[in-house]
């Protein structure tokens, strides 16, 4: 077998390390960070072209099977994989981590529908977690930002006021808790990306009262098979060997 994993979180390092060396694996990251943690065997950093691009490199380095563990917010390449594999005819499995269950949570579709959200209830003091890409949408909101995330996003997505804090995780409740106390903060708005690595932020919420702000997945796309678990996939993957 010759697997393309689609990785860059930690359930595709996980499944890179169980499916090594009795399985040639490639895992392939976008390259947006610019010190990612690495997996264990071969990497390829960078993108693909779009799905004929994908479909090329597909058949030109012999992969017999595509798994899918990139962020559930990754949704293009996502999408593109699905449509590639299905082009040159090759099984294809989505690694999707299970997601929070949102509790009192105010669920939006967008980033631009939580920044509304903050602006509509006059939140004062909020803490940004939705990645580097996700604080455009809060340029012009008239509020204070504890702004979070692994690489700082250009100057010119940042709001007027905001303090940065260049982290990854796993976080716990503790300092998650001190960090909301320490910025006065009133509301945290978050991705549902699941997983335990930064949840500590919700629970910390829960305990301080601050109000939650999540925004919701990008749905898969139709048809395609679906994990939850680590060990589904290596499971998948055993089966087509």
């Amino acid at each position: 077998m010759r697997i393309l994993l689609l990785g860059g979180t930690g359930e595709a390092r996980a499944l890179a390390a169980r499916l090594h060396p009795g399985v040639a694996v490639i895992s392939s990251l976008a390259g947006r960070v610019p010190d990612p943690a690495l997996p264990v065997g071969e990497v390829r950093i960078g993108g693909f072209g779009g799905v004929d691009g994908l479909a090329d490199w597909l058949t030109g380095n012999d992969i017999t099977a595509v798994v899918d563990a990139t962020h559930p917010f990754a949704a293009t390449i996502t999408a593109n994989a699905a449509r590639a594999a299905a082009r040159v005819g090759l099984p294809h499995v989505v690694l999707a981590r299970p997601a929070w269950p949102p509790g009192d949570a105010i669920v939006v579709p967008t980033d631009t529908a939580a920044a509304d959200t903050v602006t509509r209830n006059g939140y004062r003091r909020v803490f940004l977690t939705t990645g580097r890409s996700g604080t455009a949408a809060f340029r012009e909101v008239d509020a204070w930002f504890l702004i979070r995330a692994v690489t700082a996003p250009e100057p010119e997505l940042l709001p007027a006021r905001y303090r940065m804090v260049l982290s990854r995780g796993p976080y716990h409740v503790d300092g998650e808790l001190e960090l909301l106390r320490d910025n006065d903060i009133d509301a945290l708005v978050t991705k549902n990306s699941g997983g335990s690595m930064t949840r500590a932020k919700l629970d910390a919420a829960a305990r301080a009262g601050v109000a939650v702000i999540m925004v919701d997945r990008p749905p898969l796309p139709a048809g395609v098979a679906c994990v939850d678990t680590v060990d589904a996939a290596v499971d998948w993957v055993r089966a087509r060997g």
